[in-house]
């Protein structure tokens, strides 16, 4: 155990939860072989001694092995939740043993929520990691006066990827912000496969739900989507994908799936999950046409896609059916079952993404901040994608562990490719 915390420094559910959070530290370190050979080289060479960092991240067995390698890096890091619902209390307790300050108790109310988030921000952080970017905006927003200090920062998720960007273009970002969700090895393998499993897995978990046979529409074709839809297809579910980009939607019809609007798609479908970062993409007209018995989940990263507040004011009454799903009675006797309040299904109802994944997203992470810390003088206010050196080199070092290898480039096809004289 580390020098202990002062109590006004954390805020957990029970320290005494801690070492069934080590045990499940450990055992998601065993399939994070990346993100253990940057955590030795960091303890190695310490490139992050005595940053502030403050990271607003799902509160996993896997974050804590990002936050522990950011220590053993020489930060000073103070992590919060960035979803009310996703906390892993005894993961939340150890790292608090381990001697960090962790601000997340599974289930909290909104109002503790941002006290969560203010106290990252009063950390005075010199980088920021944001999953949503709820640290950004509010530290933009509430505590200005400690922009100065920041040199840049991190964010893991398309939804905050998409916040950051609209507050570049509206000039109202104050410091650089590296898009980790944008990375290669973030987006193809953590939103398209992790999201697809551990999604399935929520839901599963939430309802013993037999996918085979059932009718599942996925509400969004981005990767996230792509991943889920493919992943229930191959539990046997027929999938019906909805979509508001053309080419995405041509994408999908491509990919054997069928597409319709979610308006027809409603009448249809018996479980429903929504993967698009905007709000009220379930709304009162499609509550209105399911079927009884219809199934709600959401993967996105923020509780509005699913329009609750419509189907509170329209059903008769609603009661809990077991743990993470709400029973919803309309008027005509029908029954729709919202799961985990309509927030992130996979971390409120399961574990998140498996931690074979999450290895090359916080590999990202940590390198992101290293680079930030390296060469926050030379950029400005803005978005910026993770440097290719660097995705390129989480890469490598996932398929060394799995054993694979690849061919290089000859000489002689290296210049065959930066030529242009050659011709049939």
């Amino acid at each position: 155990m580390e020098k202990a915390l002062a109590p006004d420094r954390y805020d957990v559910k029970d320290l005494a939860l801690a070492e069934g959070g080590r045990q499940r530290i450990d055992w998601a370190a065993r399939d994070m072989p990346v993100l253990a050979q940057v955590r030795d080289r960091f303890h190695r060479e310490r490139p992050l001694e005595g940053l502030r960092v403050s990271a607003c991240l799902h509160v996993t067995s896997e974050t804590a092995n990002l936050v522990l390698a950011l220590r053993d890096g020489g930060a000073d890091v103070l992590l919060c939740a960035s979803n009310p619902l996703s906390t892993q209390d005894d993961v939340a307790a150890a790292l608090v043993d381990a001697g960090i300050p962790v601000h997340a108790v599974k289930g909290e109310d909104n109002q503790r929520y941002y006290r969560h988030i203010i106290a990252a921000i009063d950390h005075r952080p010199e980088v920021t990691m944001d999953d949503g970017a709820d640290v950004v905006s509010t530290m933009h927003q509430q505590r200005r006066e400690w922009l100065v200090n920041v040199k840049g920062g991190t964010e893991e998720t398309t939804t905050g990827v998409i916040r950051l960007r609209n507050m570049a273009r509206q000039g109202a970002l104050a410091y650089p912000i590296i898009a980790v969700n944008d990375a290669k090895t973030k987006h193809f393998f953590d939103n398209r496969y992790g999201t697809g499993q551990s999604t399935i897995d929520g839901i599963t978990r939430a309802t013993n739900l037999l996918w085979a046979g059932k009718h599942v529409v996925v509400c969004g074709y981005g990767w996230c989507g792509r991943g889920l839809a493919r992943r229930t297809q191959g539990m046997g579910s027929r999938v019906i994908v909805t979509e508001v980009d053309p080419i995405t939607a041509l994408e999908a019809v491509m990919d054997g799936f069928d597409v319709m609007p979610l308006r027809d798609a409603c009448r249809i479908g018996d479980v429903f999950i929504t993967v698009t970062g905007d709000i009220n993409v379930i709304d009162r007209e499609h509550f209105a046409a399911m079927k009884s018995g219809a199934i709600l989940a959401n993967s996105g990263h923020f509780d509005v896609e699913i329009h609750v507040k419509a189907l509170r004011e329209m059903a008769s009454s609603r009661r809990e059916a077991r743990p993470m799903v709400e029973e919803y009675l309309m008027p005509d006797g029908r029954k729709l079952y919202l799961l985990a309040e309509g927030r992130l299904v996979n971390l409120a109802a399961a574990e998140g993404h498996p931690a074979s994944v999450m290895d090359m997203s916080f590999a990202n992470q940590a390198l992101s901040v290293e680079h930030l810390v390296r060469n926050h003088a030379g950029l400005t206010p803005d978005v910026y994608p993770v440097p290719a050196a660097i995705d390129e080199a989480v890469g490598k070092l996932k398929l060394q562990s799995m054993g694979v290898l690849i061919d290089t480039l000859t000489a002689e096809q290296k210049a065959y490719l930066e030529s242009w004289e050659s011709g049939t």
